[in-house]
């Protein structure tokens, strides 16, 4: 039992209008707030609340869990993806330079093989 001074807190479920909903989803749609966001400062209280009117009402997939890249694919122009595509290729061969010389150490100064290792474990023949 409660004390009799106490006051609770209850929650109750409110009824939101569909403009509100479409409002709320359209700003999380342009990207102005994230649901979270938005379920804060409208003090929307159930957790999924505006999941699922994003899911009912919005334009996008919301089905999925966003995979958010450093820069969308449609919006780069095929210059700057070439850019991108040439600027990972040299941070890809720098690092594979980098490997070949640790593994090229280990070999020279303390005789551990790994390119020996690492084919005979690819091939499941023992060592």
């Amino acid at each position: 039992m409660k004390p009799s001074g106490s006051i609770s807190n209850k929650r109750t479920q409110r009824d939101y209008t569909l403009g509100f909903k479409l409002a709320v989803v359209s700003q999380v749609e342009k990207g102005e707030l994230t649901y979270k966001q938005a379920q804060d400062h409208y003090g929307i209280q159930g957790r999924s609340t505006v999941l699922t009117w994003l899911r009912k009402h919005g334009r996008l997939d919301w089905s999925q869990p966003i995979e958010h890249s450093p820069m969308s694919k449609s919006k780069e122009t095929p210059a700057q993806k070439i850019k991108r595509l040439e600027k990972q290729v040299s941070n890809l061969e720098m690092k594979n330079m980098i490997y070949g010389d640790m593994v090229e150490l280990l070999k020279n100064e303390y005789g551990i093989d790994l390119e020996k290792k690492y084919l005979a474990e690819r091939s499941g023949s023992p060592k």
